[in-house]
């Protein structure tokens, strides 16, 4: 088993950190979302947005 580790040590590092961006995007999806931040309209220009009507209701 040690052997096996040892010959795939570089795709199991890389894998980890795909893990951890993932997850690191999926987290702050999350915290955005129960902020009531939109996710569709993040360049911080809202009013020339055509979606604005749909993702700011008041």
């Amino acid at each position: 088993m040690f052997a096996w580790i040892g010959a795939n040590i570089g795709t199991i590092i890389i894998c980890a950190v795909l893990i951890a961006i993932v997850t690191a995007i999926i987290v702050s999806m999350v915290k955005k979302k129960k902020a009531g931040k939109s996710m569709v309209c993040s360049c911080g220009s809202c009013k020339a947005c055509p979606m604005s009507g749909s993702c700011h209701k008041q």
